[in-house]
């Protein structure tokens, strides 16, 4: 399936603003297996230092930290181990402390948890996708979907995100790959729009989704990779790999990179990745910071392509244990409380970053006013980007482009607009039909389908064509009514009191209309 992309060169332009302070303000979705969280732990400082920890002067990331707001975590064994998490979240130097979790759903096995940031997205619900039973030929864990939306954005589909989080079956037995096919059927068919737990289970229509999931797969040739991945006679539920990195990772240096298991004994798999759908690499709205078309770099871990990382593997660590002394990525604090973290074993996190859609910035109606019969009427119709730079930053919003049309009587000026947030708004000349004297009425039709929020905004047009500039009520007569109606409109400071039509209403257009109205018609 080919998807439209957005110009590279926007991409790495994104990227470096993101990328400019320590404050990244985008929407950053992390994945990580914590290994065996039970509870408050000496890890737990340690974890706080992975993920707030900031980055030392010297390296490429100096003054940054991973700073998620969105977390997908597997290996989280109660509910209580869910509240300390989140407590430790809240808790962390350098951290914003607006975290909440997702109830805790306590299945057969260490669960999936999922935890956000309050002052990010809001929390709609969580979707058991597979509901583990307890034969050992099934998946041995629950497969869960948690659906959010950004904050400041309407309940609409298109800015709704399903995030699966999944720990699938370990090993690489034959039986072991089955019962991961079974994972990944179910999330892929939820993901289509089938109930796979009972009714309402599905995938909403119009959702978009994600994936985290400390997958196990160590070849993305493997059924259940394919399964996720592949294109299918029904492709609503596809994901895609945003780093476009397929291959047996399975110690396999070349994709150094993006290992992520272990760091405590050996860097050599790719065990743990975030797959997105279409809708995030397609280049207008709710978007994927990178380009989905460039494969991750293999001789570096900064690729300005891309937004996606493997948080502390800096690519020295191939067969090793994750080097700590010298990390080139994050330093060697944060390098050692991921070892730790890792509890003897683990996982290191990987994280990507998302551009939150555009919003329309336009008025609800343009009023011309009373104008006079074949004489030039123009109002001006200013358009731009509403995105809120103060909660995503500039960098963290995407473009908004969009296109004009008028309804009879009125014009309004062709082709494609776009308009950054936080920048100047766009201003457009709308012209109104003067020919035929009478009260005109339209709308100019502003589509942006970039901006799921609101992809269509009708503005609404009128103005009255008279054979007498003076008449201000259109009824065909000067009278005393008139000059009360422009006096009341003046006094307001209506648009329509504008008489010299340059754009602002002072005291000149008042001495005009009163030349006018004494001069009579």
């Amino acid at each position: 399936m080919s998807h439209a992309r957005a110009p590279l060169s926007l991409f790495c332009g994104v990227l470096a603003a993101a990328f400019a302070s320590p404050t990244l303000a985008q929407l950053r979705v992390v994945e990580w297996n914590v290994t065996n969280y039970g509870g408050v732990s000496a890890r737990d400082p340690h974890f706080q230092n992975a993920i707030y920890g900031v980055v030392p002067s010297g390296l490429d990331l100096a003054g940054k930290s991973m700073s998620p707001d969105v977390f997908l975590g597997e290996e989280f064994q109660t509910a209580g181990a869910v509240a300390n998490f989140k407590a430790i979240l809240n808790s962390a130097p350098g951290g914003p402390g607006d975290w909440e979790a997702a109830p805790f759903i306590d299945g057969p096995d260490t669960d999936s948890a999922f935890f956000y940031r309050t002052s990010k997205v809001v929390y709609i619900r969580t979707v058991i996708v597979s509901l583990v039973t307890g034969s050992t030929s099934l998946p041995p864990r629950n497969t869960y979907r948690y659906d959010i939306r950004p904050i400041g954005y309407n309940d609409v589909p298109g800015v709704t995100i399903g995030c699966y989080a999944a720990h699938m079956k370990a090993s690489n037995g034959t039986a072991d790959q089955a019962r991961r096919l079974l994972e990944a059927n179910k999330i892929r068919d939820n993901a289509n729009g089938l109930d796979t737990n009972g009714p309402g289970t599905a995938l909403p229509a119009g959702y978009l989704f994600l994936f985290g999931a400390d997958t196990n797969i160590q070849t993305s040739t493997q059924a259940a990779y394919q399964r996720l991945v592949q294109s299918e006679a029904n492709n609503t539920g596809r994901f895609f790999d945003p780093i476009k990195s397929p291959g047996s990772w399975n110690n396999n240096s070349a994709f150094r990179f993006i290992h992520t298991q272990d760091p405590a004994v050996q860097m050599d798999d790719r065990h743990d990745q975030l797959l997105l759908c279409s809708s995030f690499i397609d280049g207008s709205g709710f978007e994927y910071i990178g380009d989905a078309n460039s494969t991750f770099s293999t001789t570096t871990w900064n690729d300005p392509l891309h937004s996606y990382r493997c948080w502390g593997n800096d690519g020295t660590s191939y067969d090793q244990i994750l080097k700590i002394a010298g990390n080139q990525m994050v330093g060697d604090s944060i390098a050692q409380s991921l070892v730790t973290s890792a509890n003897g074993l683990g996982h290191l996190p990987v994280y990507l970053d998302l551009s939150v859609p555009a919003k329309v910035s336009a008025p609800a109606s343009i009023d011309f006013g009373s104008v006079a019969l074949n004489s030039v009427a123009e109002q001006a119709l200013t358009v731009g980007n509403a995105g809120d730079t103060a909660l995503w930053t500039a960098a963290g919003i995407s473009q908004l482009t969009y296109s004009l049309s008028a309804s009879a009587g009125f014009t309004a000026p062709a082709g494609v607009f776009s308009d950054a947030a936080g920048g100047s708004l766009n201003s457009h000349t709308i012209s109104m039909d003067t020919t035929t004297p009478g009260l005109h009425s339209g709308q100019i039709v502003l589509n942006a389908s970039d901006a799921p929020d609101e992809p269509v905004r009708v503005i609404l047009i009128s103005g009255i064509v008279t054979s007498c500039a003076v008449d201000f009520d259109g009824d065909g007569f000067l009278t005393g009514e008139d000059f009360d109606a422009y006096v009341a409109a003046f006094e307001l400071g209506d648009v329509s009191a504008d008489f010299n039509h340059d754009g602002f209403v002072t005291g000149e257009d008042f001495d005009d209309f009163q030349a006018a109205f004494e001069a009579g018609c």
